[in-house]
């Protein structure tokens, strides 16, 4: 960003030159329009600026000092040629040019949420997902990445063209870490997923955008590709599937972009598609009708706006579909422009002209003198008309009011020939415009046969309720059976164990969304297999892992809570229901701050609330966002948390670490403190005996030996590792084979018995790869490391190995 006084080119975020110290422009966050310093509304796009960057500013409260694990976006985008440039160029030009590009990436990335942590010269690491997760960080990347494509190859420069290379790969990390002092400071990311971008950057050629198979799997159709097959890349084990990204995708409905071509069965929503059947035979009457679908998201509202579609199919009929987007939430009309260029069939290379007599077409279907319309759309569509048409009024408030009738004059044309269904998607995100053409349709619709379906989140607040001709009609979770109907009809009709049936009903909620993406992480894995036309499991089931599809619109759930983020994180420690003494006890924070951190979280409906306090307890609404909550914390957040509650539960709660002694000792386990958490099994095991409950008794004093078995590393411990191991049976968890692998694998290595301990390092590798679990393969990948080395160093040095 150039200095107004000084001229001194600045790295885009400063906001006073570092040369002189005067205030530097502020560009819009909107639409990039640089500013003076003192402006309060853009010059560009004449929104607000406070109200702009407000609105596009993650919370600085969530850049907290510790780090954290979760699901990232990463981008590489680095300039092409940027050697041979500076061979040519004046240090001082060059100094310029770099100043451009990076004011450049700074504006876009701003534009799409994301979080520049690093300019490395002529390079740029990029975070989506953090510090604010967002439900749509991977989409968000690769929108990004074009605009960078098209916004930079457009640069007029003395020097000429610019181009650049982006990569982006999206995966689990830790992010967060303050490394570097001063100006140096950054954000810092570990993990595999940076290392990939760096990778993919490398290998796109100028002014492209190549993503990892992880990305492209989030994101569907809402794009074009070009796939490059599997390709290897330098440090990563076997060739990588690599997709470049073409352009932005042409099916117009996230749902369908997202969702694969076959849409999985309709289960448990009969009532409602007869409802809404009822509604549009009267509408087909002339009593025209409005229907407000409202549920959260992956409750199934366009799942059923498509059943409907199907059920009407060959009645006489005209359909109109219009998608709101989160990305286009501040582009008045969108919904509606979408829908004109796709019903005119406007195609890129069309010539103004083919488009003006594509649009009259169109409109001559509802307008018997379509002139006045097609000029209002035409100025709409920016199309130039050339003298086509008359002249529009020159008052804009005045153009935009005959614009917006000319939208309800269509509806009306088309009702008058047949029948009109029209679906309204995803309503939450309308801009304020399409919002006074739809309650300007709302008002005419009585009187014309037309049905007209709207869904949205329950956040969105509508006043149309109470009309006669408005139905509100909210969607429900699933019950047991039909979550059950609906997981086996995702598994092809094929039956699945009942242990996996019940932990997807305890896991989705009675969510179609969940139910579907945790059946297909199922099916997807190794844990599986057919057998007589059914799936059988192939060894013990491991807690059911969130799908990488769910992570980002999870925790976004949680980002948006930032300053009580942590409370859901203990309480997340603590269980899927906790209660408030605990919560309080553990949680160490004055009590009108935890009851404010609660109501929050109740008010944005991630817990429920039964009782009063302080005897009251909470309940997580989705067991999945319990799970994020967790999953966000660092091995040694957990253990400190996890000792801290076992702690609290045996000095003030003592009736229940007596009634409930299992819950004690899993959390000592988790913290790794190993004697008191075999303390504690030993008093589950005794107590389920007593009440006669042999197999709970077993399955706590068979947690209680494998705990044993862990805590020692010398040579005497083989014996009681070997016995472990015998006793693991197929009820074992992952957790507990992994630490009999691991202590045997500690005593091996240091009897220097490195065939044993290499096969060790290979079993927990096979362990990983069949739970597909992330941070078992970094462990199992570390031992099967420092062994590889060891035997290196004896057959190279072996009088310093058996030293």
């Amino acid at each position: 960003m150039r200095c107004p006084n000084c001229m001194a080119e600045n790295v885009a975020a400063r906001r006073f030159c570092a040369q002189c110290g005067t205030p530097l422009p502020s560009p819009c966050a909107a639409c990039g329009f640089e500013n003076e310093p003192s402006a309060k509304f853009c010059g560009g796009c004449g929104q607000s600026l406070v109200e702009v960057a407000a609105a596009r500013t993650p919370p600085s409260t969530h850049l907290a000092d510790s780090a954290e694990r979760r699901q990232l976006t990463v981008m590489f985008c680095d300039l092409v040629s940027s050697t041979a440039l500076a061979s040519r160029l004046d240090p001082e030009d060059l100094r310029d040019v770099i100043g451009a590009y990076h004011r450049y990436v700074a504006e876009t990335i701003s534009r799409f949420n994301g979080f520049v942590a690093k300019y490395m010269g002529d390079g740029v690491l990029v975070y989506f997902g953090y510090p604010q997760a967002q439900e749509d960080s991977a989409e968000r990347a690769i929108r990004a990445g074009l605009s960078l494509v098209d916004r930079i190859g457009r640069l007029d420069l003395a020097c000429g063209k610019l181009e650049i290379r982006i990569g982006i790969a999206t995966g689990l990390v830790v992010v967060g870490d303050l490394v570097g002092i001063g100006e140096s400071q950054e954000r810092a990311v570990v993990g595999e997923t940076p290392n990939l971008a760096a990778r993919l950057q490398a290998l796109a050629k100028p002014n492209t955008v190549l993503i990892a198979e992880s990305t492209r799997r989030l994101v569907g159709a809402l794009f074009e590709y070009r796939s490059l097959g599997a390709v290897d890349v330098k440090g990563l084990a076997g060739p990588v599937p690599l997709w470049q990204v073409l352009r932005p995708g042409t099916i117009p409905s996230r749902f369908e972009a997202l969702r694969s071509a076959s849409l999985t069965p309709l289960v448990g929503r009969e009532d409602e598609i007869e409802l809404l059947m009822r509604r549009w035979a009267r509408a087909k009457q002339g009593e025209g009708q409005i229907a407000l679908l409202s549920g959260e998201a992956g409750i199934g509202k366009s799942r059923i706006t498509a059943a409907l579609h199907e059920r009407v199919r060959d009645e006489p009929h005209t359909r109109l579909r219009y998608f709101c987007s989160p990305h286009h939430r501040d582009s008045p009309l969108h919904p509606f422009i979408a829908q004109l260029e796709r019903a005119a069939g406007f195609a890129r290379e069309d010539a103004p002209e083919v488009k003006l007599d594509k649009l009259e077409a169109l409109l001559s279907q509802s307008e018997e003198n379509p002139t006045e319309a097609a000029a209002l759309f035409a100025d709409l569509l920016a199309v130039p008309i050339h003298g086509r048409y008359p002249a529009l009024t020159a008052d804009p408030q005045r153009r935009r009011e005959l614009t917006m009738m000319a939208f309800v004059r269509q509806l009306e044309g088309l009702a008058r020939k047949k029948p009109v269904l029209t679906i309204f998607e995803d309503a939450h995100w309308v801009d304020s415009t399409s919002l006074e053409v739809l309650e300007m349709t709302v008002d005419r619709v009585p009187h014309l046969p037309v049905l007209f379906l709207l869904t949205f989140r329950p956040e969105l607040d509508l006043p149309w309720t109470g009309q006669a001709h408005v139905m509100t009609l909210t969607l429900s979770r699933l019950g047991q059976r039909e979550t059950e109907k609906l997981a086996e009809r995702v598994a092809g009709g094929k039956s699945l164990p009942i242990e996996i049936l019940d932990q997807i009903v305890e896991r989705a909620d009675g969510i179609p969304l969940f139910i579907e993406e945790l059946t297909k992480t199922l099916l997807e894995g190794s844990l599986l297999r057919e057998q007589d036309g059914r799936y059988v499991l192939d060894g013990p089931l491991p807690p059911l892992a969130i799908p990488s599809s769910l992570h980002a619109s999870l925790l976004a759930r949680l980002d948006r809570l930032a300053p009580v983020k942590e409370v859901a994180q203990i309480g997340a420690t603590l269980g899927r229901e906790f209660s408030y003494e605990v919560l309080a006890a553990v949680a160490r924070r004055p009590g009108d701050q935890l009851v404010d951190a609660l109501d929050r979280l109740a008010n944005a409906g991630l817990i429920f609330r039964r009782g009063a306090l302080p005897r009251a307890s909470f309940i997580f609404k989705h067991a999945l966002v319990q799970d994020a909550a967790y999953s966000t914390l660092l091995r040694g957040q957990r253990q400190e948390l996890h000792a801290r509650i076992g702690k609290v539960l045996e000095e003030q709660f003592p009736e229940m670490a007596a009634t409930q002694p299992e819950i004690v000792a899993h959390h000592y386990t988790q913290a790794g403190l190993i004697p008191s958490a075999i303390e504690y099994w030993r008093k589950a095991g005794e107590r389920a005996y007593r009440r006669s409950a042999v197999v709970e008794a077993t399955k706590h004093l068979t947690h209680g030996r494998v705990t044993w078995a862990a805590k020692g590393h010398g040579p005497d411990t083989l014996r009681v590792y070997c016995r472990a191991r015998d006793l693991l049976d197929e009820s074992a968890t992952l957790e507990e084979r992994m630490a009999v692998l691991n202590g045997l694998w500690n005593v091996e290595v240091h009897r220097a018995e490195l065939r044993t301990t290499r096969q060790l390092a290979q079993e927990a590798l096979t362990l990983a790869a069949r739970h597909r679990d992330p941070q078992t393969a970094g462990s199992a990948n570390s031992r099967m490391g420092i062994t590889l080395c060891l035997m290196v160093c004896r057959s190279t040095l072996p009088s310093r190995a058996s030293s």
